[in-house]
């Protein structure tokens, strides 16, 4: 075991691996050999002696836990196999087996997944008479997973609920009490029960908890900065007799507290275990010097983080760079071209690339690019862009209005959304149509002889006329424009807005994002009719020769990265309102968990990495300008961008001269060149133009303003851009500056005396 330790370890991971008494935390930077300290600590273990099944070792994935067991198994043979290594939930599911009769569970329980407790939940909802629309079902499922996360009962719920006056959240502990009693009827759990029934049978049973803590007396944690409070229990109620608890992780990759994660269970490790040796690896076997000296300039803006940095040996001979892209089509174009030609020189395969982004809806752009430019990809961790329920469901209404007769289109939107026409009623309606040898359409007209309840017959005729009405409209507006009425009149985007969950909010970015890949069609194909749009997609969806050899490109988003690691890495999207999103602005928290997400994504990369934003992007059919994420200016890499001040100055010495009283002539305007939109002002009754930067050719004197109200955090209403948040503010009255954050994402910097912003509070 000497002579593997020398061979393989540097100093500080034989430290770690050779402290075995007492708590341990292990600060584990990107790259570091995290894995190889765990496996290697459990094979020093088992060589001094330690029984096997004295170690218990849990993490978060089934991949992770695959190969720390293969690989201590590689190094210990047959012992390494007793060893217990696996996810936090098959360990708990286990001991929930185990113990079943003892703790009160009845045997053979079932485990319900997420769509099982969203019917549950449904049941619930209307046996407690309350609305799906006013309480939704997604959100109710996420606020009970998130209580269960705390190890939160329905009564601590409903406690908390009444201490901050909270009526909905009072109304979610009864539905999550009846949920309980569902699932105890049904002799089921849902997957945060595996976590916090253990935790609660470990505290309500002594006897049991002595036995677990003296079977396992040597307790490893991977990814501890990902625990939740269920977690950080269930460890440290084993942990408590023998105090030999080792955890590993690095909280400058804590990515999840919107699924329960609580980054202070790391941070605070000590607090618990005073006497815990601290040991960290920064010694980097991943990326190059300069990748790990970019990401250090720009996770070292966290207030909240153990002081590290990582460093390397490895060669720097790699890059870092900044693609500026013009929209997306443009970022995704660039991206395919230089992924082309690297793998041309035959220096790389195509599996030596990833693509990161944001959120989900981005994808798209990129499997449009790399099919084009025929180069294979994989979407990890998602559907591809048009496999995607939502989009298959819009798709689906522009078929349907195409051909009327196409079934499969039909049956999947009849009830999209919900319109009251039953499983049984379409069932009915098709056997209606094989027998008389017709679409379902053409067996409408014959609806009566069916056998249909009278309230489905008044829906599926509402449905033909809503569908008729855009057969008429077809050749008459652009592709566009009827996807966007179909979207808005369907009431589908109504039903998703209203949802207003994690999925539902995913949904919309997706279905925003299908609106621009149409508005991009119809600009570079000459044929814009309906059915060349169907027939493209239909082509690309057909394509399946592609040469994959190679390996393919992968596609994913940030939070999927972790543990990942690729010779090239593109980090896409990089715009303030996108990346970081545009929420985070306004918390300093969320902000920090955006930056940490960001520097998870720059230590995947080996050798190259591209930090890509562009300056313009299509959200929902409209034009977006930005401003690069403060993450490129972070790293170093751009100045930050403050505006054009000497265009300003100048601007303001062409007006001091103006009458306070008076506007300019709209006339000597007309001519902006970055120019986009324009808005009446109710006083002076004349167009005054706004636009992303502040320059003498695109801004107009507002008098009058009172600078002193435009404070850091106001919430302002502006009437082209909305409601947004004042996030940065400098100078003093005429040359007040404000940046502010929008809901739509736009981040907009405005002089106070230019901009008539109204104040929301």
């Amino acid at each position: 075991m000497k002579e593997i330790l020398n061979k393989n370890l540097n100093a500080n991971q034989q430290e770690a691996v050779l402290y075995t008494e007492g708590p341990l935390i292990i600060f584990a930077g990107a790259g570091t050999g995290k894995t190889r300290v765990i496996t290697h600590r459990i094979v020093h273990l088992l060589s001094i002696g330690v029984a096997p099944w004295s170690i218990l070792a849990v993490t978060f994935t089934n991949k992770a836990a695959t190969e720390m067991k293969q690989r201590v198994v590689e190094l210990s043979h047959e012992t390494g196999k007793k060893v217990w290594i696996s996810t936090f939930h098959a360990f708990c599911a286990y001991f929930l087996r185990v113990e079943d009769v003892k703790i009160g569970l009845k045997p053979n329980f079932l485990i319900y997944d997420f769509d099982e407790q969203k019917s549950v939940i449904k049941n619930c909802l209307k046996d407690l008479n309350l609305d799906e629309k006013k309480f939704k079902i997604p959100n109710i499922a996420d606020k009970i997973s998130r209580a269960k996360d705390d190890l939160k009962t329905p009564s601590d719920m409903a406690s908390q609920a009444k201490e901050d006056g909270d009526l909905m959240g009072t109304t979610i502990a009864k539905v999550y009490q009846l949920y309980q009693k569902k699932l105890e009827s049904s002799a089921s759990l849902d997957f945060g029960d595996l976590i916090m029934r253990t935790v609660v049978s470990l505290k309500q049973y002594p006897a049991l908890l002595e036995h677990y803590q003296k079977k396992y007396k040597y307790i490893m944690i991977d990814e501890y900065q990902d625990t939740n409070r269920a977690q950080y229990m269930f460890a440290k109620l084993l942990a408590a007799k023998n105090k030999n608890i080792c955890v590993v992780g690095d909280d400058d990759q804590s990515v999840y507290s919107w699924r329960g994660a609580n980054i202070n269970n790391i941070l605070d490790f000590k607090n618990d275990y005073p006497n815990a040796k601290t040991i960290k690896l920064e010694q980097n076997y991943r990326s190059t010097p300069k990748i790990l000296k970019t990401a250090h300039k720009v996770i070292k803006h966290n207030n909240t983080r153990v002081n590290k940095q990582l460093w390397t040996q490895n060669p720097d001979d790699g890059t870092v760079s900044v693609l500026n892209a013009a929209t997306e089509n443009d970022e995704a174009t660039k991206i395919a071209e230089i992924i082309s030609l690297k793998t041309i020189s035959a220096k790389y395969n195509l599996s030596d690339f990833a693509v990161f982004y944001r959120t989900n809806a981005q994808s798209r752009t990129f499997e449009d690019a790399f099919r084009r430019a025929g180069l294979s990809y994989a979407i990890i961790g998602t559907l591809k862009f048009y496999d995607r329920a939502e989009i298959k469901a819009i798709m689906a209404y522009l078929k349907l209005i195409h051909n009327p007769n196409d079934n499969i289109s039909f049956k999947r939107i009849i009830n999209i959304p919900k319109r009251g026409i039953g499983k049984t009623s379409v069932e009915a309606l098709e056997k209606f149509s094989t027998i008389k040898n017709i679409s379902i359409w053409q067996a409408i007209d014959l609806v009566q002889e069916a056998n249909l309840t009278k309230k489905a017959v008044i829906a599926l005729k509402s449905f033909v006329l809503f569908i008729k009405d855009f057969i008429n409209l077809k050749n008459n507006i652009s592709i566009k424009d009827m996807a966007e009425k179909v979207i808005l009149h369907s009431g589908y985007l109504k039903k998703l807005k209203d949802e207003n969950s994690h999925e539902s909010k995913i949904k919309i970015e997706n279905i925003q994002e299908l609106i621009s890949a149409i508005d991009d069609f119809e600009k570079r194909s000459p044929d814009k009719s309906l059915a060349g749009y169907l027939t493209q997609i239909a082509l690309i969806n057909d394509i399946d020769s592609l040469d994959e050899s190679k390996g393919k490109i992968t596609l994913m988003t940030l939070h999927l990265a972790k543990g990942l690691e690729f010779k090239n890495v593109f980090l896409c999207g990089l715009e303030e309102g996108l990346f970081p999103i545009w929420e985070s602005a306004f918390n300093s928290k969320e902000l920090e968990e955006e930056r940490r997400l960001m520097y998870v994504g720059m230590t995947r990369a080996i050798k190259n990495l591209y930090l890509c934003w562009a300056a313009e992007r299509t959200i929902y059919g409209k034009i977006k300008r930005n401003v690069p994420s403060r993450f490129i200016t972070e790293a170093g890499l751009i100045e930050k961008i403050i505006g054009r001040q000497q265009s300003i100055k100048n601007f303001n010495q062409k007006f001091n001269k103006t009458k306070q009283n008076t506007m300019p002539n709209r006339k000597q305007y007309n001519n902006f060149p970055i120019a986009k939109t324009s808005y009446r002002n109710k006083n002076s009754r004349k167009y005054i133009h706004i636009n992303d930067e502040l320059t003498e050719d695109e801004s107009l004197y507002i008098p009058n303003l009172n600078s002193s109200l435009y404070k850091i955090g106001t919430i302002v209403s502006h009437p082209i851009f909305g409601k947004g948040k004042i996030i940065e503010r400098n100078g003093i009255g005429d040359g007040l500056k404000l940046i502010v954050l929008f809901e739509t994402g736009q981040w907009k910097k405005l002089l106070a005396r230019v901009i008539n912003l109204s104040i929301i509070s």
